[in-house]
């Protein structure tokens, strides 16, 4: 795990790293050899994005995707709701009357 005061980066191949604290726009962190200008506001235990991300880039979070991009993202940027889609599939559906069916109770006796 790489380290810093304001950032923590939970695989080597994430290309996102979580805030420690809540972090300021406009703040500068030096973070594993590169400088990252934070273009808004980050709080506490959300995501910044270690590197420039075109639209549809698997974010990596523990070294798994977690979503997708929505848009282009720049180093530094906040990565949350307005920019990144999930990519999770659930392994459910709800019935008619808006129940929860699990995939394996779809499964002939």
């Amino acid at each position: 795990m790489s380290q810093g005061a304001a950032l923590l980066q939970l695989a080597p191949q994430d290309n996102c790293a979580i805030a420690l604290r809540n972090l300021s726009a406009g703040e500068v962190i030096e973070f594993a050899g590169q400088t990252l200008r934070l273009g808004s506001a980050v709080p506490l235990g959300h995501k910044v994005a270690l590197e420039a991300m075109a639209p549809g880039t698997k974010v990596l979070r523990w070294g798994s995707p977690i979503g997708s991009t929505t848009h282009a993202i720049a180093p530094g940027e906040h990565i949350h709701l307005h920019n990144l889609r999930s990519d999770y599939l659930p392994t459910y559906t709800l019935d008619a009357g808006q129940r929860f069916v699990s995939d394996s109770s779809k499964a002939a006796p």
